[in-house]
């Protein structure tokens, strides 16, 4: 785990809140209302008041499994890059909020740490979810990782060429593709399981469609697999700067309005990593510290560089790997899975 504070982005401010909110449901009506009327510094002094106390403190530092995935769902569920900060995220970027939360965040740091393992450690726990609403799916195609790639870098150049004739304004009423990972490509994503969880892939999904019905495909690594650890904004960054894709057209108004700032944008060109690495993995802290911010990662950024292109780490999912070359075989029999609607997911027999 980096030094990065779980304050620095928007995501880990909204688990902090989630955490809160989940265990001291008084929280939540406070950060509401504090939300709801923004111009009231009343109510944002009664929330800061109420985030300080060492009910919230003793409540983050005790926060178990539970709580800590109520918290995850928040930050994933409230996600939003195409459109401009809600509400909610105004309210915890201010600087008192912020300065309230903090000793919050430090507990949870801890709680997170001691609940689950850094990196990708599981091996043997990675899963592949099938969301089978519609229909029941074939088992994933474990082969043709280079001609997917290959499909998706001609799409993003055809759509970045395509973004020349939108409007240049950022302001402008126009929306893209607003993700940075490799998608729709069709790449093979695991996350691993949790006890009564068959994949927290299940859980925790950026713009999920609401889906209710999946199924659970167990997926095996080659032991031998290179994979690259986003564990924070220096490791999202880096890999940007070393592997630069040109995206600044094509991303000027979803991530003008999402980060205020108008670009230019690079994201990493995902058949380069390959040559490098066979899968790339977000870990539940890289996530909370580095979805939605602007990173400046210049591939030549220098003390005389005045304008460095940025990127955004957006539509990755905590804990998810996503595989850039055929090194997955398959593993257990597959489990069926369903959704009360409300975040709980059961296996079925």
């Amino acid at each position: 785990m980096t030094d990065v504070s779980l304050m620095s982005g928007p995501r880990g401010r909204q688990f902090c809140l989630g955490v809160l909110t989940a265990t001291r449901p008084e929280i939540w009506t406070l950060a509401a209302r504090a939300a709801e009327h923004s111009g009231n510094q009343g109510f944002a002094s009664e929330l800061a008041e109420a985030l300080r106390s060492p009910a919230s403190v003793t409540a983050a530092a005790s926060a178990g499994g539970e709580a800590l995935l109520a918290g995850l769902a928040e930050a994933v569920d409230t996600a939003r890059y195409w459109q401009q900060p809600d509400e909610t995220d105004a309210l915890l970027a201010q600087p008192a909020i912020q300065l309230a939360l903090g000793p919050v965040a430090r507990a949870l740091a801890g709680a997170l740490a001691a609940w689950w393992s850094r990196g990708f450690l599981d091996r043997d726990r990675q899963n592949f979810v099938q969301w089978t609403d519609e229909r029941k799916g074939p088992p994933p195609d474990l082969g043709g990782t280079v001609r997917r790639l290959a499909d998706w870098k001609a799409a993003v150049l055809a759509d970045e060429r395509q973004a020349a004739k939108r409007p240049k304004n950022p302001a402008a009423n126009w929306g893209g593709w607003w993700w940075s990972t490799p998608t729709p490509s069709g790449l093979l994503t695991t996350t691993r399981s949790l006890p009564d969880l068959g994949a927290i892939g299940l859980l925790l999904v950026e713009d999920s469609l609401g889906w209710k019905q999946a199924t659970v495909w167990p997926l095996v690594p080659r032991t031998d697999c290179r994979v690259y650890e986003i564990d924070g904004p220096a490791a999202w960054t880096e890999l940007a700067a070393r592997y630069p894709l040109d995206v600044s057209l094509s991303k000027r108004h979803d991530w003008w309005r999402t980060t205020g700032i108008a670009g230019p944008w690079l994201v990493p060109d995902w058949s380069a990593v390959a040559a490098d690495y066979d899968g790339v993995h977000l870990t539940l802290w890289g996530y909370l510290t580095t979805a939605g911010l602007a990173l400046p990662a210049s591939p030549s950024a220098g003390p005389s560089v005045s304008v460095r292109e940025r990127t955004v780490l957006a539509g990755w999912n905590p804990d998810e790997t996503y595989w850039l070359n055929d090194v997955l075989t398959s593993g257990a029999a597959p489990s069926n899975w369903l959704s009360d609607g409300s975040g709980r997911w059961s296996r079925q027999r």
